[in-house]
């Protein structure tokens, strides 16, 4: 039988650097990742060496400024790089992801001095970071978060529980959203909270479906107190540097869930073309031809709508409307690929034996972080009819 096993994507850069920056990539993610994805995510661990290793080689900053550590790539080459290690394991990708949104205020809107003081250790010193801006009773709603911020002489004290956290209880530091002020998006400010900060605590993780091995976690703050110094913004900015930051990193999950959706396709690929039933290989079968042709299909219409996306980001212009689209577009999409990825390989692709089912569990969460897709249709249809009930 001929060997029709995937290759590489094959991917348009636009420069050399960033072709040699995919290749460090892909020969981390298979030397140090991929070996031990499916074993580590059964039981549940955090590959912190990973995280390490990435920092090191210069890839936890990557769209960030190189004056600070950051490796100043355009977004259109760091969201390629978050699929390709979401391909291998999510947990890192999505990590990454997480990891450049919670340095996202700090290096958009900190003063010079803030930068200079934490900017290299965020990006290229080894830490790991966390975005608290979810809460027990807000979530799509996150304007109502009720975590509060007193201003006490020159610091604040932040009392309150954030949900949902993704590295709660390990990352170094968190940048938290806090009420300093009325009610309503107005009232909210951001905060730079290192985690061994007193007062600061995280439940246990999480039990979910699928990646376990990326801790999810309450993180409680019982009077934390931080100097003014590490307030980010001014007052009341808060809300809007969430929600620039949440456009930014909606385009990072749209990658992960194209890496995850890819990564199917090609067990998917590499199943029936060697999985014989009748005297023939089931890739012959007209039925599963045509699941293969739609599924990527599916995943390169993603790629090109997470890309476009960027591009726009890329050259200043406006990107919220596309960044949605690119978040609801290719984590449905991941959903689907995923689900029949594990048909094709019928029951096969039920058991743990092959990694068809933890794309699946995996790619749900993508439909539901960093604002549930029922959201991003509702950031969709304001940009082409207005707010609702004007």
């Amino acid at each position: 039988m001929p060997d029709r096993a995937p290759q590489p994507v094959d991917r348009q850069l636009p420069t050399d650097e960033a072709r040699d920056l995919i290749s460090l990539v892909r020969d981390i993610a298979q030397r140090e990742i991929a070996p031990k994805a499916a074993e580590e995510e059964d039981a549940g661990r955090f590959p912190r060496e990973v995280f390490t290793l990435l920092s090191e080689s210069g890839l936890l900053g990557l769209p960030y400024d190189s004056e600070y550590g950051g490796g100043e790539q355009p977004y259109e080459v760091y969201l390629q790089v978050l699929e390709e290690l979401a391909a291998v394991r999510l947990t890192v990708g999505l990590g990454v992801s997480v990891h450049t949104l919670a340095s996202y205020a700090l290096a958009t809107y900190g003063s010079k001095q803030q930068q200079v003081e934490h900017l290299p250790a965020m990006l290229g010193g080894g830490l790991l970071g966390a975005y608290c801006l979810s809460e027990p009773a807000s979530g799509s709603d996150a304007a109502s978060l009720r975590t509060k911020a007193v201003r006490e002489g020159d610091d604040w004290v932040i009392t309150g529980t954030k949900a949902w956290i993704t590295h709660g209880g390990i990352a170094d530091f968190y940048t938290v959203m806090a009420r300093t002020g009325e009610d309503g998006p107005r009232g909210i400010s951001a905060f730079l909270v290192p985690a061994d900060a007193a007062g600061l605590s995280a439940a246990a993780p999480e039990k979910k479906m699928g990646m376990k091995g990326s801790p999810t976690a309450q993180v409680h703050f019982d009077g934390v107190r931080v100097g003014d110094e590490r307030r980010i913004g001014e007052e009341g900015q808060g809300f809007a540097i969430a929600l620039s930051a949440l456009d930014s990193g909606r385009l990072g999950i749209a990658a992960c869930a194209i890496g995850v959706a890819q990564a199917a396709l090609d067990e998917a690929v590499t199943y029936a073309t060697e999985r014989r039933q009748f005297g023939k290989p089931i890739a012959d079968f007209q039925g599963l031809r045509f699941m293969l042709a739609d599924m990527a299909t599916q995943i390169e219409a993603g790629r090109a709508l997470y890309l476009a996306a960027a591009r726009l980001r890329d050259a200043g212009r406006p990107f919220a409307k596309q960044a949605a689209m690119a978040k609801l577009h290719c984590t449905d999409a991941a959903m689907k690929v995923t689900t029949d990825a594990v048909q094709i390989l019928g029951g096969y692709g039920y058991t743990v034996d092959f990694p068809a089912e933890r794309y699946m569990r995996e790619a749900k969460v993508l439909q539901i972080v960093e604002g549930t897709n029922q959201i991003q249709r509702m950031v969709i249809a304001r940009h082409l009819a207005g707010p609702e009930g004007r």
